[in-house]
């Protein structure tokens, strides 16, 4: 069934290619546009205390895809699936990976963001999830990832998310000093 609904997915390329091209730039840059998001979230001027809410969403949506994507090297050690294209006909629109497919480190970076920002800014973060299941579409759309491959990178960011937002009252004295340091300096 994952064979048959990549197949179906990146045989959407076949057709057009103004989609090819939109999908194109959110598999190889999506990401780089949620960096962007998260740089803006940090430096966003406000009043301390929405500055300080915003800054943690920041802290913990890079905790979240962080410790998401260790837990992806983890994963791809003890289980070395093959990319769908080497097992599958494909149309390929990016230069063919070779390390395993599952889980997908877009997707797991993409959830990782977006979910903490959830849990901490609702707007923003539905925003952010939008984007993570674009970039996740377009990693099946662009030939490089099964389907089940970015749900997995999902659910395991999803997961981390949750922890990392459930253990900030445990972990918010240790990051609160160099944070206060930060903004002596101005850096936040």
């Amino acid at each position: 069934m994952d064979g048959a609904l990549y197949a179906s997915i990146n045989g959407l390329a076949r057709y057009s290619d103004r989609s090819n091209d939109f999908f194109e730039f959110f598999a190889n840059y999506g990401l780089y546009l949620l960096i962007v998001l998260l740089v803006a979230i940090w430096f966003w001027p406000g009043s301390r205390t929405q500055r300080n809410v915003r800054q943690w969403a920041v802290i913990n949506a890079t905790a979240a895809a962080s410790i998401a994507l260790g837990i992806n090297q983890v994963i791809i050690r003890i289980w070395d699936r093959p990319r769908p294209f080497m097992e599958h006909p494909a149309i390929m629109l990016l230069t063919p990976s070779r390390d395993p497919s599952f889980p997908s480190d877009h997707a797991t970076f993409a959830f990782g963001v977006a979910v903490a920002l959830v849990l901490a800014l609702r707007r923003v973060g539905i925003a952010a999830l939008l984007l993570a299941a674009l970039i996740s579409f377009a990693r099946v759309y662009t030939g490089e990832h099964y389907v089940s491959d970015v749900i997995g990178g999902a659910f395991i960011a999803t997961m981390v998310a949750y922890v990392i937002h459930w253990s900030r009252p445990y972990v918010e004295p240790v990051i609160e000093p160099p944070l206060r340091l930060a903004r002596r300096l101005h850096l936040a």
